[in-house]
C-alpha cells in the first residue's frame, strides 16, 4: 500500500513539472484557478455570447457581411491637412457606400475617424471625430437611416497606417465597417440571415413564367433561373 502511494505521488509531480515546463501559463491556472475559467478570456460571459452568437448564425452572419463589405466597397475615405471636408473623391466613395448600406436594412455600421500625428493628441481626438460625423452626415443624406450607424468613433493619431510624425494622407481617414445587426428589424427577428446574406440570389431564382408561340399552339412554360 505505501508503495502505490508513493508511485501516486510520483506520477502527480511528473505531471506539475510538465505544466510547468510547457510555457503556457493558463495550463499552470489549471490547478489554482475555477475549472473552465480560462476560457472566459478575460471577460466573464464571451465564451456562452460566442456560444449564441455561433448557434444562432449571427456570428456566421456577420463574418461574411464584412467579407462582402470588404470586398466590393472601399471602406475607407482620406482627409486634406487639418480639415473634415469632404473632397470629390471621399464623397464619391461615400456614395458608393451608401448604396450598399441601403440594399441591408438589417445591419449597423460604425465609422472610426483617425489623424495623422500632426498636433496634439486631444486636438487631433477633436478632428477624428469631426471627420467621423461628417461621413455619417454625408451617408445619412444618401439614404442611410442614422439609427443604422451606432456611432462615430474617434482614434485620434493613436492608430496611423504609417507611423511619422509629418504629415501623412493615408492617416487622415475615416473608416466604415460592418458593427452589428438592428435589434428589432424583422430579418433579424425571423433568423433568415442566409437570405440576406445571398439575397440577390434568393431573388434570381423566383420562378418566372414564359410564354412561346409555335404557329397555331401557345405553349405555357415556367423557367428557375
Amino acid at each position: 500500500m505505501k508503495t502505490q502511494h508513493i508511485k501516486t505521488l510520483l506520477a502527480a509531480t511528473s505531471i506539475l513539472a510538465i505544466l510547468a515546463g510547457c510555457g503556457d501559463a493558463r495550463l499552470g491556472q489549471v490547478w489554482t484557478s475555477e475549472a473552465g475559467s480560462f476560457l472566459d478570456e478575460g471577460q466573464f460571459g464571451n465564451p456562452t455570447m460566442n456560444n449564441t452568437e455561433l448557434h444562432s448564425g449571427e456570428r456566421t452572419f456577420l463574418a461574411a457581411m464584412e467579407n462582402r463589405f470588404a470586398n466590393e466597397v472601399t471602406d475607407t475615405v482620406n482627409f486634406a491637412f487639418n480639415t473634415a471636408i469632404l473632397d470629390a473623391t471621399a464623397q464619391a466613395t461615400l456614395r458608393v457606400q451608401a448604396n450598399w448600406i441601403r440594399q441591408f436594412p438589417e445591419v449597423r455600421f460604425r465609422v472610426y475617424g483617425h489623424t495623422d500625428l500632426v498636433g496634439s493628441n486631444a486636438y487631433n481626438k477633436r478632428l477624428g471625430m469631426r471627420r467621423a460625423r461628417a461621413v455619417v452626415n454625408y451617408l445619412v443624406s444618401h439614404g442611410v437611416d442614422r439609427a443604422r450607424l451606432e456611432a462615430v468613433v474617434s482614434e485620434g493619431e493613436t492608430q496611423p497606417l504609417i507611423v511619422t510624425e509629418g504629415r501623412e494622407r493615408a492617416n487622415r481617414r475615416t473608416v466604415t465597417e460592418v458593427f452589428g445587426l438592428v435589434a428589432d428589424h424583422p430579418m433579424v427577428m425571423n433568423g433568415k440571415y442566409a437570405q440576406a446574406v445571398y439575397r440577390e440570389y434568393v431573388e434570381s431564382a423566383t420562378e418566372r413564367a414564359t410564354v412561346s408561340v409555335r404557329g397555331p399552339e401557345i405553349i405555357n412554360s415556367s423557367e428557375t433561373f
